[in-house]
């Protein structure tokens, strides 16, 4: 038998239309060779346009769907996407504290792209203090840094990035994408300050699922041992790559093509 691929575990709700929420996280995981397990955190009503509704699991549901593929298999990386209520995310932060050296990757996902909330001033609250310790890096637009870090709406990225390490994260990618300019500022901030800056030229249009891909992308490169700058690059060009292969199937928004890559070799 051949010996399995890095095994990632992600958290999150269920997206029906596979542009974002759990279906993203395992497209991706899948099409960057890993082997992804899944706890869903909760189910939505939606389509390309938007959410219409939200429904959390209960917490000891989510809790049971981890504890028993965990104690089934080893995960080389942790990936968290909306998690639908503050006691999930407390939930989640337990089971990530039994387990201090896999990396964990934190996509805090506020709302969606058409603005409809995704999570609570408690759930905010419960990311800050019981997720944020455990999170190795955050992945957030300018929107949800600056909210998570408690700041005006204009507020300075590095400060609200510095403010969210001082939680007890590692690392902050903060992603340019709600931010005016012909192109796309994705910065890595440490304690130190920034690590690296990497510039993408703007698409046109809007995607749904590109921070789920881009969260997902980390995950999977560190599960296969990169090095968190290498990880960070390397996730931001896939998921550049994935938009710009993207379609609109429906009346929405367009859908970042994961397997862009499988599809292109299919045509030679």
């Amino acid at each position: 038998m051949s010996s399995s691929p890095p095994i990632v575990l992600a958290f999150a709700a269920a997206d029906p239309t596979g542009g974002a929420g759990l279906q993203a996280d395992l497209l991706t995981l899948a099409s960057l060779g890993c082997h992804p397990l899944s706890v869903v955190t909760g189910l939505t009503v939606q389509d390309t346009r938007g959410v219409d509704r939200l429904l959390a699991i209960e917490p000891d549901w989510v809790d049971r769907q981890a504890r028993r593929v965990l104690e089934d298999m080893s995960v080389a990386a942790f990936k968290l996407g909306v998690l639908c209520s503050a006691r999930n995310a407390q939930v989640v932060a337990a089971i990530l504290a039994e387990d201090p050296r896999t990396p964990v990757v934190l996509d805090p996902v506020l709302a969606s792209g058409r603005g409809d909330c995704l999570a609570d001033a408690e759930t905010v609250q419960s990311m800050r203090h019981a997720l944020l310790p455990r999170t190795t890096v955050l992945t957030p637009n300018s929107l949800e840094t600056r909210q998570l870090a408690g700041a005006a709406p204009d507020a300075d990225l590095r400060r609200c990035a510095s403010e969210l390490i001082s939680c007890g994260c590692r690392y902050v990618l903060v992603t340019g994408t709600h931010e005016t300019g012909a192109e796309v500022v994705n910065t890595l901030y440490d304690a130190r300050g920034i690590v690296r800056e990497d510039r993408w030229r703007r698409l046109p249009g809007s995607y749904h699922g590109s921070g789920c891909t881009l969260a997902s992308a980390i995950a999977a490169l560190l599960a296969k041992g990169l090095a968190m700058e290498q990880a960070v690059q390397q996730a931001q060009d896939y998921t550049w790559r994935s938009l710009a292969a993207g379609f609109r199937p429906g009346k929405g928004q367009h859908l970042p093509d994961r397997f862009f890559a499988a599809r292109a070799g299919a045509t030679k």
